[in-house]
């Protein structure tokens, strides 16, 4: 092993930290499953800065870590909905958001051609704002947070949601439309 695949063995570690979450949510051990869900999130931290300090940058570690990233997050928000604390709707959104990225990454990718993701401040944001949802809602289970709280953070999570969707619509769409029409412009 060589230090330069240092994030990428954090990022594997971090896939294998979505088990224990999912089962200490099912076994509502809240306390154990937000440690390793924090755990998880400060692992994200580490191999990012590891990758990008070190220039330890790799293909499959650009790949890995948005997987590793999707599953944690998924699983939980799965979980989470499987045992009554995440609105089904709210799965269904994230579940809708994350089917429109990939449909669309792959048509650009099949007719258009490679393409680099490169994630906007809202879909940052979106990613922030669920990973907090998870943990007020472990949270709330161990302590006493108002309600209201977790309503507003499901409905700002929803709306970051729903933008972030857009936003990759019509990034994606007008690069898209850019690309064929220079392609069309060229063989004119």
């Amino acid at each position: 092993m060589k230090y330069r695949d240092i994030p990428n063995m954090i990022c594997v570690f971090r896939i294998l930290l979505v088990f224990p979450v999912i089962l200490f949510i099912l076994d509502e051990n809240f306390l154990w499953a937000l440690s390793v869900f924090v755990l998880a999130g400060v692992s994200d931290g580490v191999d990012g800065f590891l990758a990008k300090h070190f220039h330890w940058q790799s293909r499959l570690g650009s790949i890995l870590d948005p997987v590793a990233d999707k599953l944690l997050l998924v699983s939980t928000y799965i979980t989470l909905t499987w045992v009554g604390l995440i609105p089904l709707w709210l799965l269904l959104a994230v579940f809708v958001r994350d089917i429109i990225i990939v449909i669309g990454a792959y048509t650009y990718h099949a007719f258009i051609g490679e393409f680099k993701m490169a994630p906007s401040l809202i879909s940052k944001l979106n990613t922030v704002m669920q990973i907090l949802l998870v943990m007020t809602i472990l949270s709330v289970q161990l302590t006493e947070i108002p309600f209201s709280v977790i309503e507003s953070m499901v409905f700002f999570t929803l709306l970051t949601i729903i933008l972030s969707g857009l936003d990759y619509v019509v990034v994606w769409g007008k690069k898209a439309y850019l690309a064929t029409h220079k392609n069309h412009n060229a063989h004119d």
